[in-house]
């Protein structure tokens, strides 16, 4: 199965300009962990956690209602995309060690996958089964 049958469409993304607080109104309001980072012409550009607002904002005793979603977003998103089987999205998630990928078609934002997208959405062939062991249980040998 392809991530484009599993993915969430239309992620809620939030705007690098706007203001974290602003930010987390909407993790809180949509029940999400993490948000998409766009430009104004809705290019992604990172990706925003409830953990990047604990650790990079609230932490570092920043003020979330001025301080910008640029300044405490994590960069260099991991991405899918839509043509991509699930089972390589699994790996993509184990090797990078992350639970959620922005899915892209044709250099746009299309989607969300998450790991529980994929647990209900792939046969669990054995390549698939590694990979979400990987993701679930990290080496933990760093």
């Amino acid at each position: 199965m392809q991530v484009k049958d599993m993915m969430t469409e239309s992620p809620i993304t939030v705007d690098r300009e706007e203001t974290v607080a602003a930010a987390a109104r909407l993790l809180s309001r949509h029940n999400v962990g993490a948000l998409p980072v766009t430009t104004q012409g809705g290019k992604l550009v990172g990706m925003l956690t409830d953990r990047d607002i604990t650790v990079r904002c609230v932490a570092a005793n920043f003020d979330p209602n001025i301080t910008r979603v640029r300044t405490v977003m994590s960069t260099g998103a991991v991405t899918v995309n839509a043509e991509e089987s699930g089972t390589k999205a699994a790996k993509t998630m184990g090797k990078h060690q992350v639970r959620r990928l922005p899915v892209i078609r044709d250099g746009r934002l299309v989607g969300m996958l998450s790991q529980k997208d994929l647990v209900t959405g792939i046969p669990m062939d054995k390549g698939a089964a590694q990979a979400f062991r990987e993701v679930f249980e990290p080496d933990d040998q760093d």
